[in-house]
């Protein structure tokens, strides 16, 4: 039975329970670090650049998510810079959360006791980077392994920080400061300084029981970047004799006294074009450059160094990637070595090569090796290791066949990551439940959404990033989509269906040259077809792409909807122009109208949600034609007798999703859903009687920070499907009560 929440009678808002599940992809976006736990076997964390943490349940053999409790004013705290195990307790897991080091949102330090079970934020002052340059580096967060209150954070701005009590406080450690860090000005790409990217602990030298020997690496090049502490983090000095004309992107100390770094001259997952891997023998103060192949930048063969690993139980057998080798020599590749760097082989170049095994998720197949920025041998299995890419993970469970010329085997281990952007949700009146325009993977139809799209993502041409996709409302077999055509596979930045998502095709032609992402929209009988490039204006064609004609009468990036009953009519607005337009001639030409919103037009600010996202948007009502709701970020409008009058919804301050599903039982207006706030309280809502009443349908472990798109299914009453930033794509069910 629903709980009736404490809020004002006449919203009559209330909770209904809500089954949740992912629309299941697996992976699609950047996992940048695995966490082993030394000793217990089998308890392993990953972090996220945006799509939060997440924890290795060994027995489901799947990936548990952690941070699924964010809320939307605390969606800073899904990109995890850093995570930290206590090497003597299990059970204590620390996380280092904040998206971007220019957020106004909370950067924390989260302590859980319980391995992430539950949390205690702690906020903290220095600014965090979880998906800026640099963000495959670390891990930048490390506990003593011999007195575990102490926790060091090499943080990227600030410099570096010491908590005494196991993360509930922290202060600044005054011998290393921010001044020592420069910034990477290679790149455009977040050109700020990366900071301090590990903290590693000589577990051999110790006093008091707190260790004495402490490693930091800096992020930068010309200049020392590797500093030691033989005091226990007292005082600081730069290593002897160390490499400065790269960077370091990684480093792990040996059971034997060696310290192995990868170098790049970037600090990724921007360009490389040069590195190395360094041995430093930290009992003879020896450095040794024992790169398995040299780049060669001025010959255009340049890569650099990403990730190195030891085996706990061989510490001599190390292995390295590297990272931006592409389309040389075979792409990225592993090296392994048993004689601590002497000697190296190939994992996936060489005379055997590795084999994958992408059938727990098949758009893999479309997508190579990248990004291959960390790499872990399980401390307690010598035969098994995982590697991360820009869409998940891989492992294997035959490493040491590499040692006798045997290849490997390496399978997708996703289950359970979904690390997509939605960018568009469609749930056609027929046909798949659900069609997907999402950022870097373009998109999937799925007809089953417990499994992944058995034939992988969007071809022909294949996208990678989707921004638009629209059916005819009274033909559904007709679907469009708009993009960005991947650089591996051409074939333009628009395709059709004909039958509903089974097979695509690219348009013959489009409206100029560059003409890419932006915005469609399909007639209701999938006859006409308007799309609005980026940054252009709108054009239309009748004749399946083959010629195309400038709509007249629009602004710039003017997002069109179609009536979704009449095929003549479209819509569209300038909301803070106070501008309504209306097509009925299919769409050739749009008339303008004063748009009138009750209480007045919002103001045009900076902080009116994410962009990408559902908020400030027109919607035209399924199966009622010149029906038009408003969803603004903040207030909710639909049309009354005159379609430029519109009545604002009472108790609806803040959107930032909208979207229609099928009617209750006994009603004939469409299901309404909403991500934002009703009376005060954040969270996703229905109604059923056209916004007089309202039922959040989540809970507070299922808010996943960031929400961009939301739609019912026009198939199943209560059924909806909500689109994130970063934990990929949900679909929920009403929990029938007995």
């Amino acid at each position: 039975m629903a709980a009736l929440l404490n809020l004002s009678a006449s919203a009559q808002q209330t909770v209904q329970g809500y089954n949740w599940k992912s629309v299941q992809i697996r992976g699609g976006g950047f996992v940048d670090g695995i966490i082993y736990h030394p000793t217990k076997k089998g308890l392993l964390y990953c972090r996220t650049d945006m799509g939060g943490a997440y924890k290795w349940n060994n027995a489901t053999k799947t990936w548990e998510p952690l941070l699924d409790w964010v809320s939307y004013k605390d969606n800073n705290l899904m990109g995890v810079e850093s995570i930290a195990l206590d090497p003597n307790d299990t059970n204590r897991l620390y996380m280092a959360c904040g998206t971007y080091t220019s957020s106004h949102g909370p950067n924390a330090i989260l302590v859980s006791d319980n391995q992430g079970k539950t949390f205690k934020q702690v906020d903290v002052p220095f600014r965090m980077g979880g998906n800026e340059n640099g963000r495959g580096n670390g891990e930048r967060m490390a506990v003593d392994p011999n007195n575990g209150n102490i926790i060091y954070m090499g943080t990227r701005l600030d410099g570096l920080w010491k908590s005494d009590d196991r993360g509930s406080s922290w202060h600044n450690v005054s011998g290393i400061s921010s001044s020592m860090v420069s910034p990477d000005t290679s790149t455009k790409y977040w050109s700020r300084p990366n900071g301090i990217i590990f903290v590693l602990f000589d577990t051999e030298n110790k006093v008091n029981n707190k260790n004495t020997v402490i490693y930091i690496g800096i992020s930068q090049k010309g200049k020392a970047n590797l500093y030691k502490s033989t005091d226990g983090g007292t005082k600081w000095l730069p290593v002897p004799s160390q490499p400065t004309a790269l960077m370091p992107t990684h480093a792990v100390l040996s059971a034997d006294g060696m310290l192995y770094l990868t170098y790049g001259n970037s600090p990724g997952p921007s360009a490389m074009t040069d590195g190395a891997v360094y041995q430093f023998n930290t009992k003879s103060g020896q450095w040794k450059n024992i790169s398995p192949i040299k780049p060669d930048p001025e010959n255009g063969k340049g890569f650099g160094y990403a990730a190195v690993t030891i085996d706990a139980q061989h510490p001599q057998t190390i292995m390295v990637s590297t990272f931006h080798r592409y389309g040389k020599a075979g792409g990225d590749d592993i090296f392994r070595s048993t004689d601590a760097g002497n000697t190296w082989k190939p994992i996936f170049t060489g005379d055997v090569k590795g084999k994958y095994d992408d059938s727990a998720a098949p758009y893999v197949a479309h997508t190579g090796i990248h990004w291959l920025f960390d790499l872990e041998i399980d401390p307690t299995n010598t035969n098994h290791a995982i590697f991360t890419t820009g869409y998940g993970l891989h492992e294997t469970y035959d490493l040491t066949n590499v040692d006798m010329g045997k290849p490997t085997t390496w399978t997708v281990k996703n289950i359970g990551i979904e690390e997509t952007v939605a960018l568009e949700l469609l749930s056609p009146p027929q046909g798949a439940q659900l069609i997907s325009a999402i950022g870097d993977y373009g998109g999937f139809v799925h007809n089953n959404l417990d499994e992944p799209a058995p034939e992988g993502n969007f071809i022909n041409p294949h996208f990678s990033n989707t921004t638009g996709v629209s059916c005819g409302a009274q033909n559904s077999s007709i679907i469009v989509r708009v993009g960005e055509g991947s650089i591996q596979v051409g074939g333009g930045n628009i395709a059709y269906s004909l039958d509903g998502g089974k097979q695509w095709q690219p348009t013959q032609s489009a409206p100029f040259t560059g003409s890419r992402s932006g915005s469609i929209s399909v007639s209701a009988d999938g006859h006409s077809w308007i799309w609005t490039p980026q940054n252009n204006i709108p054009y239309i064609t009748g004749d399946k792409g083959n010629t195309w004609q400038l709509v007249s009468g629009l602004p710039v990036n003017t997002r069109i909807v179609a009536d979704q009953v009449n095929p003549a009519k479209f819509y569209a607005m300038a909301l803070f122009d106070g501008e309504l337009f209306t097509s009925i001639d299919s769409g050739k030409t749009f008339q303008q109208q004063n748009l009138n919103l009750a209480g007045g037009l919002p103001e045009r600010t900076r902080n009116r949600g994410d962009v990408r996202g559902g908020q400030d948007r027109i919607y035209a009502v399924p199966g009622k034609e010149g029906q038009l709701w408003i969803a603004t970020f903040d207030g909710l409008y639909r049309n009354a007798a005159k379609i430029n009058k519109f009545q604002k919804i009472a108790h609806v301050s803040e959107i930032h999703a909208f979207g229609f599903g099928k009617a209750a039982p006994q009603s004939e207006y469409p299901a309404l859903y909403l991500a934002g706030t009703i009376d005060g309280t954040d969270g996703i809502f229905r109604s059923d009687d056209e916004g007089k009443n309202w039922v959040k349908i989540n809970d507070d472990q299922h808010s996943w920070g960031l929400i961009l798109q939301i739609t019912g299914d026009p198939k199943k009453y209560g059924r909806v499907y909500v689109g994130t930033h970063g934990r990929g794509i949900f679909y929920g069910d009403m929990i029938q009560s007995n």
